[in-house]
């Protein structure tokens, strides 16, 4: 009996990655873009499968099936490109600064970065483009993904000297 529902168990995990492998799946944040039914800083998840990209808004209730914001064929992604914004925390510096005026000056210190990763497609008669805003820690893989799917390489939009 044991032996039975651990060999169900096993066959059942084992199984489950098999669904999500053709496609690899990131959290991101819309910056702007040609996408008329989604907000600005709405969360949006981006699924790189092996011949396509699908975006899909983020929901409270993750049961919920959604038709995609957003389906491309890798043929018709134009451009990929990617960028950061670097700034001083200083609102922060100064709101620590009020309590203690040494760790207020390290904080003044610090760099806060956003990564971007803006996207072009061109299919037919339909036209656009996107910026996504990543972690930084998935904005390496993403690059990566979307390299490796449409086989052009991602432009640095940063002026040199950063």
């Amino acid at each position: 009996m044991m032996r039975s529902i651990a060999l169900t168990l096993c066959l059942v995990l084992a199984a489950a990655p098999a669904r999500c492998k053709d496609a690899a799946a990131y959290e991101t944040i819309y910056s702007g873009g040609s996408l008329p039914n989604v907000k600005t800083k709405q969360y949006l998840r981006l699924f790189i499968g092996s011949d396509a990209i699908r975006l899909y808004a983020e929901h409270r209730n993750r049961e919920r099936e959604d038709e995609p914001q957003l389906s491309l064929k890798a043929a018709a992604i134009t451009d990929v490109s990617y960028g950061q914004e670097v700034h001083r925390r200083v609102g922060t510096a100064v709101a620590v600064g009020v309590f203690t005026l040494g760790v207020g000056a390290l904080v003044a210190l610090s760099k806060s970065k956003k990564h971007y990763i803006g996207i072009v497609w061109e299919d037919g008669d339909r036209k656009g483009g996107l910026v996504l805003q990543a972690d930084k820690d998935e904005f390496r893989g993403i690059l990566a993904a979307l390299e490796g799917l449409t086989g052009k390489r991602a432009t640095n939009t940063d002026p040199p000297g950063r």
